[in-house]
C-alpha cells in the first residue's frame, strides 16, 4: 500500500470510519489520484504521493482560494497555510 492510500486510510479510521481502505479508495478515484480498476496511482496521483507536508498544505489552500501558491506560507506546527 502506498504513502498516499495509506496516509488516507489512517486519517478516516482515525475520524470513525467502519470501512476506512474502501472509502479512502473511492475518495482517491473520484479525485482522480488512482486508477478506475486498480490500486494503481494516476500520474496527478503520483505527483501527490510525493509531495511533503507543507507542499500539500500550501496545495490545498491555493486551490481553495484561486490565489498561486507563491503567495503563502507553511506553518508546521498547524500543518496549515497562510498568506504571506
Amino acid at each position: 500500500m502506498g504513502k498516499l492510500l495509506s496516509r488516507l486510510t489512517s486519517q478516516l479510521k482515525s475520524k470513525g470510519n467502519k470501512t476506512p481502505r474502501q472509502t479512502a479508495i473511492k475518495l482517491l478515484r473520484d479525485r482522480g489520484h488512482m486508477e478506475k480498476d486498480s490500486l494503481n496511482l494516476t500520474k496527478e496521483g503520483k505527483k501527490r504521493e510525493s509531495m511533503s507536508a507543507a507542499e500539500r498544505a500550501i496545495d490545498r489552500a491555493s486551490k481553495y482560494s484561486g490565489r498561486d501558491a507563491r503567495d503563502y506560507v507553511y506553518s508546521s506546527k498547524t500543518n496549515r497555510a497562510t498568506l504571506k
